[in-house]
């Protein structure tokens, strides 16, 4: 604590012969914006271009200013000698790290305690609403009126358009989704308004991108509204031939059409289907893709044959072995196609490679139980089949043998979570079927107890 607030104290000190605290003049910046809008109002200047031209610059020029001198990486020396100190600062975290904050009027800047750099920023207040948004229709007001203008419209049009996309970012770092979505589709709107400034499709699939994030922390029809928002943004960049660099837009395209399959299954699946099988058929090497593959395939009945992704799944593992989540897609399939041997070799895999995992232990003796319940349904159906007492006690005995090879992992797993009571549920129920082997009835005393407790029956 101590040496945190001593690195607060040697900004300040090094920041002596800055400027006072920031002080956005508020209503001088007011009174340009209202000159500019009574100047369009008037019933002569408003006919002229370059009064809407100016309204554009004035709006442009107020919605940068509170944030102009930000950007990550910046000293706080530099931060102060160009904005001035702050009115105070406190200690916070920035994205679950340690973190300094400087707050000012209009922004909070936060700062890496090691470096003095600025890791982020977030926005308390603007000088007007909407100054983003008057200033694009001002640009368009301006060029339909003379085209002519068109230069200085596209100079305002890329200043601002930074302006936001650099504030996308920023709200996206403090985990405000939702804007900063929208902040990069007005980044990408202010490209549009004059031929010469070419759209950057960026803008929009990052927008689509957080849309999307967004839409999956919500539920119901505010889901459903935000996904099919997500959906029209890469839709819009698709069709004008837009593609980032890996194919993952369809990766997204399919999450939006999945989230909407409450109001429309058959088309959302249908659309969500089509989406990934263009994305693999472009991006063949895109990992994500697949794994969307994989969860639709072994998610929705009747929407594709998990059988076909093993040959496409084996071909990502070859190159890349060390692919937890690859692997785990590839017990899914598996899983589905009641294939439990390879399902089960598949979540060794990951065990190798993530050793100590509550999932993937549970997993695998989940996997065994549920081999050796197919395999006991089996043999009481093939009951009246055998020839001899011995053979009905070797196959008897091999079906048992599959119940024990999930126990180990149970009883992993229950050490790495001891408080979940489904472990401890099929721990208990797979030692009292297996009650009259060796040492398996103290096992079933063990976890008969935990799972009581657990459930509170005691």
């Amino acid at each position: 604590m101590k040496k945190v607030l001593f690195l607060v104290a040697a900004m300040f000190a090094l920041a002596l012969p800055a400027a006072n605290a920031q002080k956005v003049a508020t209503a001088k910046e007011l009174a340009k914006l209202e000159k500019a809008d009574a100047t369009v109002l008037d019933a002569k200047k408003g006919l002229k271009a370059s009064s809407w031209v100016a309204r554009a610059n004035a709006y442009a020029n107020a919605y940068i200013l509170p944030t102009k001198e930000l950007g990550q990486g910046i000293p706080a020396q530099v931060l102060q000698m160009n904005v001035g100190n702050p009115e105070g600062s406190y200690e916070s975290t920035f994205q679950g790290m340690p973190s300094i904050v400087f707050s000012y009027e209009y922004v909070d800047v936060y700062l890496d305690p090691a470096t003095g750099f600025i890791q982020g920023w977030e926005q308390k207040l603007a000088i007007k609403e909407n100054l983003a948004e008057t200033a694009i229709e001002s640009m368009a007001k301006a060029y339909e009126m003379d085209p002519k203008q068109e230069s200085k419209i596209a100079s305002i049009a890329l200043t601002l358009s930074n302006a936001l996309a650099q504030q996308g970012d920023a709200l996206n770092n403090m985990g405000h989704t939702a804007e900063a979505a929208q902040s990069f589709l007005t980044a990408f709107q202010a490209l549009t308004v004059v031929p010469s400034t070419t759209p950057n499709f960026d803008y929009l699939y990052n927008a689509g991108m957080l849309m999307t994030m967004y839409a999956s922390t919500l539920q119901g029809d505010e889901a459903v509204a935000a996904f099919n928002a997500g959906e029209q943004l890469f839709n819009t960049a698709l069709a004008s031939g837009y593609e980032d660099a890996v194919g993952n837009i369809y990766y997204f395209l399919f999450h939006c059409y999945y989230g909407q399959k409450e109001v429309n299954r058959d088309a959302a699946l249908a659309n969500a289907k089509e989406a990934l099988l263009a994305g693999i058929k472009k991006f063949p090497k895109n990992s994500l893709i697949l794994d969307g593959l994989m969860n639709l395939y072994t998610a929705e009945e009747g929407v594709g044959d998990p059988a076909e992704l093993v040959e496409m799944i084996d071909k990502f593992l070859a190159e890349t072995p060390d692919n937890a989540d690859l692997w785990f897609g590839r017990g899914r399939v598996f899983y589905k196609l009641k294939n439990f041997d390879e399902c089960i070799a598949s979540f060794k895999k990951i065990d190798a490679l993530k050793p100590n995992d509550y999932d993937t232990n549970f997993y695998i003796g989940y996997f065994y139980v549920e081999k050796a319940e197919h395999e006991n349904r089996e043999f009481n159906s093939k009951l009246d089949s055998f020839t001899s007492q011995e053979e009905y006690l070797a196959e008897r005995k091999r079906v048992r043998s599959v119940y024990m090879e999930a126990i180990p992992y149970l009883e992993k797993a229950h050490s790495l979570n001891t408080e979940n009571v489904d472990c401890a549920q099929i721990l208990k129920e797979v030692c009292f079927l297996l009650r009259d082997e060796a040492g398996v009835m103290d096992k079933y005393n063990k976890y008969n107890a935990v799972y009581k407790k657990l459930k509170g029956l005691e």
